[in-house]
């Protein structure tokens, strides 16, 4: 038998020896690494050992070696940076932004942008970063330039707004499906059927997560991409068409970064540790994973400085039929992610599940009825308790109640647009439907006070009204002196009120073109859910 012989290569990562069939140098991304050493071993045979047979190499065996030691000279002086950070990219105005990655232990790293040129030394473990002042709105594509050992140019970057949407599949819903969907039965909301064919602008930028690289550095430095063809047919819908509305009615560039997982419950969006830091969950088992996807898709974006969040989540949780204990998961993950960026005022804005038949779904874990999902929502409801939070309606937005994945996706983004104009931006605009504040009750009435209540006279649908048997009727509601008076003939002493309280409203309660939120007044969480 021929001689057989191989090559072992070892190599250090965080002091772990590793051969060379289990490392890609080329790829290595990661500070600690260094190629330490390369030896040449051989196995020979039995009839090999009989004679003085010697290796034969070939040009191949010594283009390999001659690679393996231009790795090793090579792996830790390249300059590398985050996935986010790259040509295409929007960065956040008006707020100090980060510029950070990975070198060589000790090197020095200059950055240049807009101007400013920051230089900094990385720190033993070869990270670095640097911060420059905050940049004024700029449409017009500029270049950064990173120096070290090597160097690297990103071209083609805005300076406008930021924001992060995340949630399960009805914000992953990406864009190419809406050339494939039946037309909505609701025209008055359109149909943009062909709107990634007609998609031509590039103030608009996307970053769509990809959970197994996010967190590794990046050489190729393409994450970032304009608004169209195959990137953006890859893109949130709601995302896309939130972007939309905010760069039409602002005029500046807008970037989205999406990072949502279909099916996923809200527990894998939240760090383990910070469900231990909320009482809540003191003696309460938290399942679901926590931690699974905030740690490799929300963590690694958090020095990229954005302007707020957009999450569209829930239906995962809504089978397992929950109610306050979604409450304080969704209070938990947002003081989390504001502590994660560092701005405990960062807006959060998301989106009611959509009408579904839950009771109509079989389950073996628990009894899904009709009032299961109204009481999700109730549990919705209760985070626009905390500062600086929104949350618009989708009451009227499923043709089909067996659709867990209703279209006017388009008209979604639209409504999350308006909450972020008036509520961010300040603009004078009307941005929600009616949300209920108090309750009265006088004679046979009950006084409803809401806010974002546009006076009118219309008969309104959609009410409930019960005494104290709470056993609830029909009720006939008009809009009188800024308030709305519900009432019923078979009711002579009200004590409670509910409006859309079914998973399929059909109520008519709109102000300003926006639907009001489902609610009752009998609201328990309304004691029982605590903001701080």
């Amino acid at each position: 038998m021929g001689n057989k012989f191989k090559y072992a290569v070892i190599a250090r990562r965080h002091n772990e020896a590793i051969s060379f069939d289990k490392l890609n140098c080329f790829s290595s991304h990661e500070s600690s690494f260094a190629m330490t050493t390369a030896l040449e071993s051989m196995l020979f045979s039995r009839s090999s050992l009989r004679g003085t047979a010697r290796p034969d190499f070939s040009v191949k065996h010594s283009l390999l070696l001659l690679a393996i030691l231009l790795c090793s000279l090579t792996s830790n002086a390249k300059i590398l940076l985050p996935q986010i950070l790259s040509s295409n990219m929007v960065l956040q105005r008006d707020k100090p932004i980060n510029i950070w990655g990975f070198a060589s232990a000790g090197e020095i790293v200059d950055v240049t942008f807009a101007g400013q040129k920051k230089q900094t030394i990385t720190d033993k473990d070869g990270k670095w970063a640097v911060i420059l002042t905050p940049l004024k709105t700029s449409s017009t594509p500029q270049t950064m330039t990173i120096n070290g050992s090597n160097k690297i140019e990103l071209s083609n970057i805005l300076v406008g707004e930021v924001w992060l949407c995340s949630g399960q599949s009805n914000m992953e819903y990406q864009m190419r499906k809406l050339a494939k969907i039946p037309k909505p039965k609701n025209e008055k909301l359109g149909f943009p059927a062909d709107e990634v064919e007609k998609a031509n602008n590039s103030k608009i930028r996307v970053f769509l997560v990809n959970r197994k690289q996010l967190s590794k550095p990046d050489s190729i430095h393409k994450s970032w991409a304009v608004a169209e063809d195959s990137a953006l047919k890859a893109f949130s819908a709601v995302g896309y068409f939130f972007a939309k509305e905010v760069q039409e009615k602002l005029g500046v560039p807008v970037g989205m970064i999406s990072s949502s997982v279909s099916g996923s419950a809200i527990e894998p969006w939240v760090a383990p540790e910070a469900f231990a830091q909320e009482s809540y969950f003191k003696n309460v088992k938290v399942s679901n994973d926590p931690g699974k996807f905030y740690t490799p898709m929300i963590e690694p974006l958090s020095k990229y400085k954005i302007r707020g969040f957009l999450w569209y989540q829930g239906e995962t949780n809504c089978f397992l039929n929950e109610d306050i204990s979604y409450a304080y998961k969704m209070k938990t993950l947002i003081n989390l992610w504001r502590k994660a960026w560092g701005e405990q005022d960062l807006p959060f804005y998301y989106v009611q599940i959509a009408p579904y038949d839950y009771s109509k779904q079989k389950s073996d874990k628990v009894v899904l009825t009709s009032e299961t999902q109204p009481k999700f929502w109730e549990a919705q409801q209760q985070i626009l308790r905390m500062p600086n939070t929104g949350m618009i309606s989708t009451s009227d937005l499923n043709d089909n109640g067996g659709d867990l994945h209703p279209t006017y996706k388009w008209e979604v983004g639209r409504r999350l647009g308006l909450l972020a104009h008036g509520k961010t931006y300040n603009q004078k605009i009307a941005f929600s439907g009616p949300i209920f504040k108090a309750v009265s009750f006088k004679n046979n009435q009950a006084l409803l006070e809401f806010d974002y209540l546009k006076s009118s006279n219309q008969n309104i649908t959609g009410f409930t009204i019960a005494g104290k048997d709470e056993n609830f009727v029909k009720a006939d509601a008009i809009i009188k002196n800024g308030k709305v008076v519900v009432s019923s003939k078979e009711i002579a002493a009200p004590t409670a009120v509910r409006y859309n309280w079914t998973e399929s409203p059909t109520g008519n309660f709109y102000s300003n073109g926006l639907p009001a939120l489902p609610f009752r007044t009998d609201n328990p969480l309304t004691n029982q859910f605590k903001t701080n």
